[in-house]
C-alpha cells in the first residue's frame, strides 16, 4: 500500500492498523496547502473527502492520483463505520474537508471522534483555517476566543443563541452563509449593539474584503443583491464593566457626603459632580436619586 512508503510522521508505527490523518487544506487559495500535506494526500490509501468534486481538482492541480471517497453529513451514518473498518484493516485514511481544517463546523468531527473511541491513531496535519484566519486580521482580541460556527438557520432559534452569548467577554468566531447575512447582521445589531464587528469574505481569495464596523454600519455596506462569498464574522466581546461604568465606590460615597450636607439639591450636587468626574449628567443624576431614595442622605430636589 502507498501508505507504507511514507517517510517521517506518516509511517504506520502501529502495526496493523492505519492512522487517520486529520488534513488542512485551503480556504481559497490553492498555494496555501502545505508541503507536508501535499506528501500525506499523495501516500494515503484513500482520502475521504467532504466534496469530492473540490477535492480531485485540488488533487489534479498537484498531479495527485489519490482514490477518493465521499464523506458527508448525508453519508456519515453509514460511511464511518467504513472508514473504521479501512483504518482497523492497517489502510491510511486522509480525512478533509470542503475548505480549511476538518472537524470544525463539518462532519469530520464524527470520524474523528469514532476513531480515537476505538484506539486508532488519529494525527493533524495542520494548515488553513477560516476561523483563526479571520481572527488574525480583525484587530480584535485574540488572547482568548470563543469560536461559535454556525448558528441555527432559524430566525427564532438564532436570535436565542445570540442572546446566550451577549454575556461572553471573550471575542467570538462565527461563519454565516452569504444567503442569511443580513438577517444575522440585524440580530446582532439587536442583541448586542454597537459592538465592533469584523466581516471577512472570500479569505485568501482574488475578491477577498475585510469590512470593520458595528452589525448596524456593515449592513449596511453590504452590496446590494445577492451577496457571494463564504463569510465569517469576528464579534467583539461583551466589554468589561469599569468602574466608571457603574459609579466608583469613592464617587457613591462623596454623594453620600453631599446629600447629608443638604447644602445643594439634587439636581446641583449631580450637575456638579458630572462636570469634576466628566460622566453623563444623566447617570449621576439617577445615581444621586436612587442614594437620596435609600435613606443614605437628605436634599431637595
Amino acid at each position: 500500500m502507498r501508505g507504507r512508503t511514507m517517510e517521517g510522521p506518516a509511517t504506520n508505527r502501529r502495526g496493523d492498523t492505519g492512522t487517520l490523518w486529520v488534513v488542512s487544506t485551503p480556504i481559497g487559495n490553492l498555494e496555501d496547502i502545505t508541503v507536508r500535506a501535499l506528501k500525506v494526500l499523495e501516500s494515503a490509501d484513500l482520502i475521504a473527502a467532504e466534496n469530492t468534486a473540490h477535492t480531485r481538482a485540488l488533487c489534479a492541480h498537484y498531479g495527485i492520483k489519490g482514490r477518493i471517497t465521499p464523506y458527508h453529513q448525508h453519508n456519515q451514518a453509514r460511511k464511518t463505520s467504513q472508514l473504521i473498518a479501512r483504518l482497523k484493516g492497517g489502510d491510511h485514511v486522509a480525512l478533509v474537508t470542503d475548505a480549511g481544517t476538518p472537524g470544525i463546523s463539518d462532519p469530520g468531527g464524527i470520524l474523528v471522534s469514532r476513531a480515537a473511541a476505538e484506539g486508532l491513531r488519529v494525527s493533524p496535519v495542520p494548515g488553513p483555517s477560516a476561523a483563526t484566519a479571520a481572527l488574525s486580521v480583525s484587530g480584535l482580541s485574540s488572547d482568548q476566543f470563543v469560536f461559535v460556527g454556525f448558528l441555527s438557520n432559524k430566525a427564532g432559534r438564532r436570535k436565542r443563541q445570540l442572546q446566550e452569548l451577549a454575556g461572553e467577554s471573550r471575542t467570538l468566531v462565527l461563519f454565516e452563509a452569504p444567503h442569511r447575512i443580513r438577517s444575522m447582521l440585524a440580530d446582532l445589531h439587536e442583541v448586542m449593539g454597537e459592538r465592533t464587528v469584523v466581516l471577512v469574505r472570500e479569505m485568501t481569495k482574488l475578491y477577498e474584503e475585510v469590512i470593520r464596523g458595528t452589525a448596524h454600519t456593515i449592513l449596511d455596506r453590504l452590496p446590494e443583491g445577492r451577496v457571494r462569498g463564504e463569510i465569517t464574522l469576528v464579534v467583539e466581546g461583551k466589554p468589561a464593566v469599569t468602574r466608571r461604568d457603574a459609579l466608583a465606590e469613592d464617587l457613591l460615597e462623596k454623594i453620600d457626603v453631599l446629600l447629608n450636607l443638604g447644602e445643594e439639591s439634587v439636581k446641583g450636587i449631580a450637575e456638579r459632580l458630572a462636570l469634576e468626574e466628566g460622566l453623563a449628567y444623566r447617570k449621576v443624576y439617577k445615581a444621586v436619586l436612587s442614594r437620596l431614595r435609600s435613606g443614605r442622605g437628605s436634599s431637595e430636589a
